[in-house]
């Protein structure tokens, strides 16, 4: 009697976890898991637009907010299933390279470059930005980096790159942080960084720091929106990918992101801007 106890014992406890596995996974397709850069999530845009699609599509969001960088990693280790992100080359790349399907534009800001009040690069006004990096060096100012391959330190490199210099030295400090707390740090540093303008607007008034750079066509910033390959990844939630793909995209989400401001400035401009039209 033992040997056939024991049978149905592991029986049953193989049903059983069969079936929490399934009813796991069932529950699982009503949570997206979103990997996004820290500067839609700092600025608060996110906070303003998921609740609406939640409410719309009754799904729920996880918010995993981090560098660019790393979002498209959590793709590609099978962790998230979508990401929003604003790194273009590198979010082609991902399409490409058959980790992400869906590409699709979202929304635009720009990059500028922030200091302290003195502005001891003398460089406020300007709107060359590989420039005013030059004289940021050249007056041996300090500088802080992200450090941590987002979108914004991609975007700075490209700029160090184009004004011939490689950064490194006293005046050069990598944070390896989100942009908001690299704000901070700058702030108590009386630093340079350089951050998007969505959450400079959302922080200018919590640190001491002024734009002194802004304008250059080479800040622009766009974001896109895609999903992770469900070839590829088979238990990723691809359903409640797209549907988070199609309503970010809609005309009811892009009014909402072209209605989000701080002070009566906007944040981000939508892809599909109705005041364009």
């Amino acid at each position: 009697m033992r040997p056939m106890k024991k049978v149905l014992y592991t029986t049953a406890f193989w049903l059983i976890a069969l079936v929490a596995g399934t009813c796991t996974s069932m529950a699982d397709t009503t949570f997206i898991r979103l990997a996004t850069t820290t500067s839609t999530d700092n600025s608060g845009l996110l906070d303003m637009l998921l609740p609406a699609f939640q409410k719309d599509k009754e799904y729920k969001v996880k918010v995993i907010s981090v560098g660019t960088g790393k979002a498209l990693r959590l793709v590609r280790e099978g962790d998230v299933d979508v990401v929003l992100v604003h790194a273009r080359s590198a979010e082609e790349k991902l399409v490409a390279d058959g980790y992400g399907v869906n590409r699709r534009d979202v929304m635009s800001n720009d990059f500028v470059l922030v200091g302290p009040d003195s502005d001891p690069a003398d460089i406020r006004g300007t709107t060359d930005a590989a420039n005013a990096l030059s004289r940021i060096v050249a007056s041996k100012s300090l500088f802080v980096s992200r450090g941590d391959t987002s979108g914004t330190h991609k975007k700075e490199l490209q700029l160090w790159e184009q004004a011939g210099i490689t950064p490194q030295g006293q005046w050069y400090r990598e944070a390896g942080q989100g942009m908001g707390k690299v704000l901070q740090i700058a702030g108590e540093l009386e630093a340079y960084t350089l951050t998007d303008r969505g959450t400079w607007l959302a922080y200018r008034n919590k640190v001491p720091l002024v734009i002194v750079t802004e304008g250059d066509k080479r800040l622009f910033n766009p974001y896109g929106i895609i999903a992770a390959n469900p070839v590829r990844y088979p238990d990723a939630n691809y359903s409640g990918a797209m549907a988070l793909i199609n309503w970010i995209t809609s005309p009811a989400a892009q009014n909402m992101i072209g209605d989000f401001t701080i002070d009566k400035q906007r944040l981000f401009v939508p892809m599909h801007d109705p005041a364009a039209k």
